[in-house]
């Protein structure tokens, strides 16, 4: 079987060459793909045809992405966490420099001397007095959201001397293995403001993380700290960031979103969303999301999936893979087993996993696939897909 992919944005070739001809088919004009890559588009207002089986997108977040729609069609949707996290790590920590040293007003003050010589030494001389900043080792750095930015920022900024307080409820064992033992825990968000000179959040934009950065937690800080924001503009509340600038209690937001609200504000430094803008990230990015989507086409398994549970089963030899999605309700792998019983096919291996209102199933049958079997297993009420893979 060939797979067609439809490409959405440019791609880095060495991600699409994983994808080998041969076996796929690429394209920015492909009709009914059984997969989309995609960057940057957002293909919230996107027709998808039904032929699609999966949409991968070379990055970490989803924001231009319909998750939901795609999850009640029982279509994966994976992303490429951690391929851009050195990237974003590298941008944040020149953030802190940028706020603890003054860089930027520095920058503009001596753009603006139309000066030369004894005039221009004299005029540095006076003028920089105006940007005296601090030192980081002994301050301290909270960092929310410990996943693979977010755990690369707390070590990194620990091995600078800072003293870091890291806040993940939902830190999982892989990353609490790769966090430094000198990461100190904060007992909640409100105790991580109160502590630290610097916050820096790297969590996805939700209900619950929106406005996360709030005047009530903002007045929480030392005063003259530094906010930083590479995760999503909507995560930090702007006017309350402004005021607290306004009032000299904030000393610098740093951040990867420009907008109206803070263009011009003293104490914003503004960056063109560049956090995962390297050679190296994008190809990074690319080469995992090819390597995740030619898994799940050709042999089911879910990796790295923001909807579907991780579900990755081995190839047992001389049998057939069935691959379903169904809602997550009671007695769905039972009348699976059942379709299966009745076509007379022996069940060589088995996984089921669940997330949430999905769930997922991976069965391998000895021999092949009958005629007509998928269908029938797909005719099941509250499947919402399957295939043989």
């Amino acid at each position: 079987m060939r797979f067609r992919v439809l490409t959405l944005n440019a791609i880095s070739p060495k991600g699409l060459e994983r994808l080998p001809p041969d076996r796929y088919e690429l394209g920015d004009a492909i009709g009914q793909p059984d997969a989309i890559l995609v960057r940057s588009a957002d293909m919230h207002g996107l027709e998808i045809p039904a032929s699609v089986l999966a949409v991968g997108r070379a990055g970490a977040g989803t924001n231009n992405i319909p998750v939901a729609l795609l999850t009640r069609r029982g279509v994966p949707v994976f992303t490429a966490p951690g391929a851009n996290a050195n990237a974003v790590k590298e941008l944040v920590l020149a953030g802190l420099f940028l706020g603890a040293r003054h860089i930027g007003p520095a920058l503009d003050f001596v753009r603006s001397l139309d000066l030369a010589g004894e005039a221009l030494d004299a005029a540095v001389e006076a003028g920089k007095k105006r940007f005296i900043g601090h030192e980081l080792p002994g301050r301290t750095l909270g960092v929310i959201g410990l996943g693979a930015i977010g755990v690369e920022v707390a070590n990194a900024a620990h091995l600078l001397g800072m003293h870091v307080l890291g806040y993940d409820p939902q830190i999982t064992v892989q990353r609490a293995w790769q966090l430094s033992s000198g990461v100190e825990q904060a007992l909640s968000l409100d105790d991580l403001f109160a502590r630290s000179h610097a916050v820096t959040v790297h969590v996805p934009l939700t209900d619950e993380t929106r406005g996360l950065i709030c005047a009530r937690r903002l007045a929480l800080m030392p005063e003259g700290g530094t906010v930083l924001n590479f995760a999503r503009a909507g995560i930090a509340d702007e006017a309350a960031v402004v005021a607290a600038l306004q009032s000299g209690h904030l000393g610098a937001y740093v951040c990867d979103f420009p907008s109206a609200a803070t263009r011009g504000v003293a104490g914003v430094i503004a960056l063109p969303h560049l956090g995962a803008s390297t050679s190296e990230a994008e190809e990074n990015c690319a080469m995992m999301i090819a390597d995740t989507l030619r898994d799940f086409l050709e042999h089911g398994n879910i990796r790295y999936s923001v909807n579907f549970p991780e579900a990755a089963l081995p190839r047992v030899p001389e049998t057939s893979r069935i691959a379903i999605a169904n809602s997550n309700v009671p007695n769905m792998v039972g009348q699976i087993s059942t379709r299966l019983a009745e076509a007379g096919l022996n069940i060589a291996d088995l996984l089921n996993k669940s997330k949430g209102e999905v769930a997922y199933t991976l069965i391998d049958i000895d021999g092949s696939v009958p005629a007509g079997l998928v269908e029938r297993i797909a005719s099941i009420r509250g499947v919402l897909g399957a295939r043989a893979v």
